[in-house]
Formats: C-alpha cells, structure tokens, sequence
C-alpha cells in the first residue's frame, strides 16, 4: 500500500506546481509520469534494504539465484524510473516496466498464497494484488499515451 501513497502523494505534488506556475507539471501526462517515477525508485531501493530479505524469500523456487533475481529486478526499476522522467525515453522506460511487472507477478502471488511477510506486513491477498499490478500496467500505459513534454 506504501507505493500507493506514494504514487497519489507526489502525483499530487507535481499536480500542483504546475498550477503554481511550473509549467511542466501543468499537464498531468508529466505528472504522472513522474510520479510514476517516484513510486518505482521507492520500490526499487526496497530490494537493496531490509526488505531484500523478504523480497528474495517471493521468488517462485523454481528460479534459480533468487538473490541476483532480486538485485536485477531493483537494478532494473532504478532504470525504468529514470528513463520514466526522460521525455524520450519515457514510452519505452513505461513498457519496459509492463513487462517488468508481469515478470514480477508470480513472486507477488507466491507471497500472497504462501501469507509470506513483506516490510513487516503479510503480503496482501492475490486478488488485490493483482488488481493493483493491474493499476500500475494501466497507469503506465496512460502516462505514455496521454501525450509527452
């Protein structure tokens, strides 16, 4: 839920800037976008904290090096969230991140069927899970077709 917060509270933000005058943001494309940004580079710094440790218990057991698996999929949100806040970088950063979610499902479903903790918390049941992976790929999809500064 905390990528959540995150991604309402500084869609928020940019939302108003740019009805302060940073032109940017006067549009919500960029804003969300960024935001977008801004959720991804929380979550990607998750899995080089304490919470790697859970991260790396999520990976289905049938793939191998589960922790290299964890270091390349934060590896990997750190670049699509820049790429996020680079206009023409942005529409590939958003599908990259797509696909990067869809990979990274079954881990959240084997947490979520398994009651496994993450960040402290019981992962939340499959359904809302996939309901907010569902949330992320639609708002991704939108920041990029939405238009670009």
């Amino acid at each position: 839920m905390a990528p959540l917060i995150v991604l309402v509270v500084s869609f928020v933000l940019f939302r108003l800037s740019g009805l302060l005058g940073l032109q940017y943001f006067a549009s919500w494309p960029p804003a969300l976008r960024w935001s977008l940004a801004i959720m991804f580079l929380f979550t990607a710094v998750a899995h080089f904290t304490r919470t790697r440790a859970d991260l790396i218990r999520m990976v289905p057991p049938s793939l191998p090096r589960p922790g290299l698996l964890v270091t390349i999929t934060g590896l990997l949100e750190f670049a699509g969230a820049i790429g996020l806040m680079i206009p023409a970088l942005a529409a590939p950063s958003a599908y990259a991140l797509i696909l990067l979610l869809i990979a990274m499902f079954p881990a959240n479903l084997r947490a979520a069927r398994e009651r496994l903790p993450v960040a402290g918390r019981i992962a939340m049941p499959w359904p809302a899970r996939l309901a907010l992976q569902m949330f992320w790929i639609a708002a991704l999809w939108v920041a990029v077709q939405g238009g670009s500064h």
